[in-house]
C-alpha cells in the first residue's frame, strides 16, 4: 500500500510503540494534569512534531550518518540524556507550591513535548532503525510513501493522545482535591524521567 510494506503491521507497531511507557506519555499526562485538557492537547501537538521532524531526519538520511559518525550519534544519547534527567530532577526537588516543571501555557506545554519526544531514546530508536524497515524497496513511490507514513503516524498520535488526555483530565479532577497524592505522583515522574536519562545514556 503506497509503497508501504504491510500496512496493518505499520498500524499495529505505531499503536504498540506509543503505548509503551516513556517520556511522550509521561509528557501528556504531566501537561494534562498541570494545564488541563487545553495543555493536554497542546502537548499532544508537541509529541506530534516531534515525532514528524524524527521521521523526516531518518527519511533524509540521519540515521545513515549517525551510524558512519559514531561521535555524533554518542553525542545525541547524551544530551537526550542531561536533558531528561534535568527535568527529573527539577520535579523531585520541586517544594510545594512551586512553579510546575511543564508551564502551564499551552506554547510551554507544545515546546517542552516536542524537545522531549526529540530526546526521547524509544522515538530515535524507532524512526533512526524500526522505522525503515517499513518502506518495500521495490514498490516505493518516494515522498507519496512517506507522506502517507507521516500523516498514519500524526493520526494514530492524535488519537492516542486525545484518549489519554481525557482520561488523565478525569482523573486529575479528583487528584486536585488531595493535592498530597499530586506532589507524590510528580516525585514519581521525576525518578522515571531520570531513569530514561540514565537508561538512554548507558545504551548502546
Amino acid at each position: 500500500m503506497f509503497g508501504i510494506a504491510d500496512y496493518g503491521a505499520f498500524v499495529a507497531a505505531i499503536v504498540l510503540f506509543l503505548a509503551i511507557p516513556g517520556p511522550g506519555n509521561l509528557a501528556l499526562i504531566t501537561s494534562t494534569s498541570k494545564g488541563g485538557v487545553r495543555g493536554g492537547l497542546a502537548a499532544t501537538l508537541g509529541v506530534i512534531a516531534g515525532d514528524q521532524v524524527l521521521m523526516w531526519l531518518a527519511v533524509a538520511g540521519v540515521a545513515a550518518l549517525l551510524s558512519a559518525y559514531p561521535a555524533a550519534f554518542h553525542a545525541v544519547q547524551w544530551l537526550g540524556a542531561a536533558y531528561l534527567a534535568w527535568l527529573g530532577f527539577k520535579m523531585l526537588t520541586a517544594k510545594p507550591g512551586a512553579a510546575p516543571v511543564l508551564n502551564i501555557e499551552p506554547r510551554h506545554y507544545f515546546k517542552q513535548a516536542g524537545l522531549i519526544t526529540l530526546l526521547n531514546p524509544k522515538a530515535i530508536v524507532f524512526y533512526m532503525a524500526f522505522f525503515p524497515l517499513f518502506v518495500d524497496p521495490v514498490q516505493h513511490q518516494g515522498l507519496l510513501t512517506f507522506g502517507v507514513m507521516a500523516a498514519t503516524i500524526a493520526a494514530l498520535t492524535f488519537a492516542y493522545g486525545f484518549i489519554v488526555v481525557m482520561l488523565t483530565h478525569r482523573l486529575a479532577e479528583r487528584m486536585r482535591a488531595n493535592p498530597r497524592i499530586t506532589r507524590v505522583l510528580e516525585k514519581i515522574a521525576g525518578v522515571f524521567l531520570i531513569g530514561f536519562g540514565i537508561k538512554l545514556a548507558v545504551s548502546k
